[in-house]
């Protein structure tokens, strides 16, 4: 029942029992390495703090929230400007993806709060971390859109404009919809590295869940019963992307 012929459709019962069955295995494997630890657990302590680690993960999820959004729109503004006929713009999109793909995040959240957001008097750290995050991460998926775009065959551009539409109307309705398909997939995973990343804003002081987990542990001593709660909190805003892309994937079927 748990074996796939290939073009067979699983069913909703078979699904489940390997689901169960996985995650026997993974508990089973959890519980004896657990037990093999030789620790003290001190969750009485970290319950105290339980506001702090919720006053995190809610900032992380406002901050992560706004960063998808924008990173989304300055990758689709850059992978536009990528193809664009005036060579300055064009050459200014180049430039910044480039120097944003070769330079650590770490560092460009540093120069970003105390140089660049400095001298424009952008003194607010959740402001400026968000930002550092979207320009970021819309520089990975300006490289998606444009591959994506690039992907498209020109006989469908030359067929576009055969039969009337106009350069916009074949970026809505012939190009777009083919490139959606193929980026699901891969914005999925720079979506859910944005709410990873959202952890090194603790290094300006901004309060979200990493460097709340942080705090926590410095009070109480507590390193596994601090962190535990971090990776599930970040478990909780990762597996919903993961399922939303899945049901695109399957809406968007009909554009392969």
């Amino acid at each position: 029942m748990l074996m796939q012929k290939r073009g067979q459709p699983v069913t909703l019962a078979a699904q489940l029992l390997s689901w169960c069955l996985v995650g026997l295995l993974m508990a089973a494997v959890f519980s004896f390495a657990f037990s093999q630890l030789k620790y003290g657990w001190n969750w009485a302590a970290i319950w105290e703090y339980r506001q702090k680690f919720i006053n995190g993960w809610l900032v992380t999820v406002a901050i992560s929230a706004a960063a998808l959004l924008l990173s989304l729109l300055i990758g689709l503004l850059t992978a536009l400007a990528q193809r664009s006929s005036v060579l300055p713009l064009r050459y200014l999109a180049v430039l910044y993806v480039e120097a944003v793909r070769g330079t650590p995040l770490l560092v460009q959240i540093l120069i970003f709060f105390y140089v660049v957001a400095s001298a424009f008097g952008l003194n607010n750290r959740y402001v400026a971390g968000a930002l550092t995050l979207s320009l970021f991460a819309g520089a990975y998926l300006s490289e998606m859109i444009r591959a994506g775009i690039e992907s498209i065959r020109g006989s469908q551009r030359e067929s576009a404009r055969a039969i009337g539409l106009t350069q916009l109307q074949t970026y809505r309705y012939v190009i777009y919809p083919q490139v959606v398909r193929q980026l699901i997939p891969p914005l999925t995973g720079q979506f859910a590295s944005i709410i990873k990343d959202s952890s090194l804003l603790s290094i300006i002081a901004v309060g979200e869940f990493t460097l709340n987990a942080q705090e926590v542990n410095a009070f109480t001593y507590s390193t596994l019963e601090s962190y535990l709660p971090l990776a599930v909190g970040y478990l909780l805003l990762t597996l919903p992307i993961s399922l939303v892309s899945r049901i695109l994937e399957r809406r968007f079927h009909f554009a392969t």
